[in-house]
């Protein structure tokens, strides 16, 4: 058999992902303030693209058509008056300001401070430390080991390099960083610059001056029975009474283990929804988030710009304007798509979870991507983009839209039940409880198989519970 070259025809058909379809899909599962600052960046970047500001203009023109009205009912007199009355005068002591402070504000308005000089940040561990730091009567060798230690901190305040490589990296001996080191810890928060929580503890126990043995040997030893509130076995070892070895278990529980945290904590981001969910008239409205969001059009200059001028431009600007004006449609045209992909989605959720809408999360059904996509003529993976970093508000709270998504738990008469309204009925379980008598995993099953016919397994009642950032029982339990 030869070989031999021939050039052939062949016909092939294959997917090709254009960047304006990229685009569109990336723009899907962007979050509210993702897709903010991608507008944002669009409109400094593309100048055929500007943001819509009819309602401003209209108000602004509404006003002042109102105004010139109010002022031409006026009489002559009148109108003087109004522009040489001083109405400072006319209210005397009744004015909301004195004389003084009007004049002070005419006067300088330019020297009062801006909002960013008036704002205060929120002061850092390390800062506070390194203050106090400074306060201190070291020698400048300790004080170079001080800001090392300092330096080793995490955010929870504990020391994270042992007393050999801080004295190697200060070339000091291993002696004066232990002493630097036991200083510190008595700074403020007590307990800074520990090594492990039994040391933070007993810093704190040093400063409050508590010596006592027992105390000190449950601190040092007894911290994982404390935890699993195994209680039984140190009243054997110490032969205490119950009521004293709880008073000794509320005094280790009221020191803090994390003395760093105070200063690491960060500021509250809230969530605002995409979608709103109203109960109206015995049905539900939904409503998509617009606040926020730019509109968006095409520049005006270059639209109104004569077709005469554009053709005796060079070439290189056309194809320039044509681009820029190709990508700031399709923006627009993704936007909207967009947006009407979120309403088509949380429109079918609404069909499949009426009940949790109408009654709570109680009675939220399994529902699987495959049943959206299907009732909506729509891709699986094209509802799981929107449905990403995406919150709808409910007049039960707001939640994800990931999370009407959930698996589903046969029960005994044949039907199926949503695996987060079995959650919510554990999390509902534990918070009625007996304290001293809390639910184990193994009670909790059997009362939803009693309650809510529910076949759940113990290990699976678990997972839910730690999923909740519940407990065990042993844990949840109280003596007092």
């Amino acid at each position: 058999m030869s070989l031999e070259l021939r050039q052939q025809l062949k016909l092939s058909q294959q997917l090709v992902m254009t960047p304006q379809l990229q685009q569109a899909i990336k723009l899907l599962q962007l979050s509210r303030v993702e897709l903010l600052e991608v507008i944002q960046q669009e409109l400094l970047e593309n100048p055929m693209l500007e943001e819509i500001q009819f309602q401003e203009d209209e108000q602004s023109k509404r006003d002042s058509q109102d105004e010139t009205r109010r002022a031409s009912s006026l009489s002559s007199e009148e109108q003087s008056l109004i522009r040489n009355a001083d109405w400072e005068d006319y209210l005397g002591e009744f004015s909301s300001s004195s004389k003084h402070s009007a004049y002070q504000e005419r006067e300088s308005p330019e020297e009062m401070q801006s909002f960013e000089a008036r704002y205060s940040s929120r002061p850092s561990l390390q800062g506070h430390l390194f203050w106090q730091l400074q306060l201190q009567k070291f020698s400048p060798e300790e004080m170079h080991v001080g800001e090392e230690i300092i330096g080793n901190l995490d955010s929870r305040g504990y020391l994270q390099a042992t007393a050999g490589e801080i004295a190697a990296s200060s070339g000091v001996d291993q002696e004066k960083v232990e002493s630097v080191l036991k200083r510190i810890q008595q700074f403020d928060p007590v307990g800074v610059a520990s090594r492990d929580i039994r040391e933070c503890l007993m810093v704190q126990l040093e400063a409050l001056n508590e010596d006592d043995p027992v105390l000190t040997s449950l601190v040092r030893d007894h911290l994982e029975d404390i935890e699993k509130n195994r209680i039984g076995p140190l009243l054997k070892k110490f032969r205490v009474s119950k009521e004293l070895m709880l008073e000794y278990i509320q005094m280790i529980r009221s020191l803090d283990p994390f003395p760093g945290s105070s200063f690491g904590s960060e500021d509250v981001v809230y969530i605002s929804p995409d979608i709103y969910v109203y109960e109206y008239e015995n049905d539900f409205v939904i409503m998509l988030n617009e606040d926020g969001l730019p509109a968006l059009q095409l520049n005006s200059f270059y639209i109104g710009t004569d077709r005469s001028q554009k053709n005796k431009a060079c070439k290189q600007e056309n194809d320039y304007i044509q681009e820029k004006t190709r990508s700031a449609v399709w923006l627009m045209k993704s936007l909207h798509q967009r947006q009407r992909t979120l309403y088509k989605v949380m429109q079918s959720i609404l069909k499949f979870q009426k009940e949790f809408f109408e009654q709570g999360v109680s009675r939220l059904k399994p529902l699987i991507l495959k049943e959206v996509a299907e009732d909506i003529n729509m891709h699986e993976s094209t509802v799981s983009r929107i449905t990403t970093n995406k919150y709808v508000s409910t007049p039960h709270g707001i939640f994800e839209l990931k999370f009407f998504f959930n698996s589903a738990l046969s029960m005994d008469g044949g039907g199926h039940m949503g695996s987060e309204s079995v959650k919510a009925a554990i999390k509902q379980m534990i918070s009625r409880e007996d304290p001293q008598k809390p639910l184990s995993d193994e009670a909790i099953s059997s009362l939803l198989k009693e309650r809510l016919d529910v076949n759940i397994a113990r290990r699976t009642v678990a997972k839910y519970r730690i999923a909740l950032n519940i407990p065990s029982s042993s844990q949840r339990k109280k003596f007092f």
